[in-house]
């Protein structure tokens, strides 16, 4: 009966002590992430790396964190934006509350304007629904969250998108409203974890010059590459307000890279002008290929 008892008694005091490891796993201890610490990394064409603060970098107005479990449940996400203060106590310092144990953490950086949609629904899957990508930089790590410690965490985040830059060397007539870039490759949507583009099948954005008629145009616009290079057909066409195409230019093969500009430049509003092909091999530096 004695041996019947202590057993019992043992069984009691497993249980117990189950119970309050179980406990201890949910319990929500405090995380702070501190995206001013972290560095934007701007690989350079002579192979240094320079770093600027997130807050620092004119090109960055949003940044979003994030954190999933390993069944890729999110467990917490938040944006802010940097002209609205009303998202933010200090912009890219994140306060939030995590049960003990592992995750992955995914923290974007980007530009952001008035209209823009951006998703974030997995460390594999990230995206612009609108009609235009904007620069983007991009971490994902492994953390661990205990007990016991500060649960601070920083990363480096790597920008991870080419640009396109078309630059007119003739002027822009008033009859030219818009100027429409359509890539016959890349994407509007990526994985974070990877910087690539989740799909390969093309995008087009519009853009209205800000420049009188009259003048030059100067468009810039960003892609998600399916590989680190990925070269592919670019077609710009010249719009009239209507959405009417008054031009197009058809340029094949043109190469890109990430972190890496394209640029483009020529005789735009000419009929029967062609366009000379820059390959920038950092924001930088430039490699010029004609063709």
């Amino acid at each position: 009966m004695k041996k019947v008892l202590f057993i019992s008694l043992l069984s009691l005091l497993a249980i117990s002590c189950s119970k309050e490891s179980i406990k201890d796993e949910n319990t929500l201890v405090p995380v702070k992430v501190h995206l001013t610490n972290f560095s934007i990394s701007m690989e350079e064409f002579s192979d240094t790396r320079a770093t600027q603060d997130v807050t620092n970098y004119s090109g960055v107005k949003a940044v979003t964190l994030a954190f999933y479990t390993s069944d890729g449940t999110e467990v917490y996400k938040s944006t802010q934006l940097k002209d609205d203060a009303t998202t933010y106590t200090t912009f890219g310092e994140f306060s939030c509350n995590l049960q003990i144990g592992s995750y992955t953490m995914v923290a974007i950086a980007r530009g952001h304007q008035d209209g823009d949609v951006f998703t974030l629904t997995s460390p594999t899957v990230a995206a612009y629904t609108g009609d235009k990508v904007r620069e983007t930089f991009t971490a994902t790590q492994s953390v661990t969250v205990t007990a016991s410690g500060t649960n601070e965490f920083s990363a480096t985040l790597n920008r991870v998108i080419a640009k396109v830059a078309v630059v007119s060397t003739d002027n822009r007539p008033a009859s030219a409203s818009k100027v429409r870039v359509s890539f016959a490759k890349g994407s509007k949507s990526f994985n974070p974890t990877t910087g690539l583009a989740t799909s390969d099948g093309g995008f087009a954005f519009t853009h209205a010059p800000s420049s009188d008629a009259g003048s030059p145009v100067d468009v810039g616009g960003y892609l998600f590459l399916a590989s680190d290079e990925e070269s592919m057909n670019v077609s710009i066409q010249v719009l009239d307000a209507d959405d009417n195409v008054l031009l197009t230019k058809q340029i094949e093969n043109v190469p890109f890279k990430r972190n890496r500009i394209t640029r483009l430049r020529g005789d735009l509003f000419t009929r029967a002008s062609t366009l000379a092909l820059q390959v920038e091999n950092s924001w930088l530096d430039t490699e010029v290929i004609n063709f």
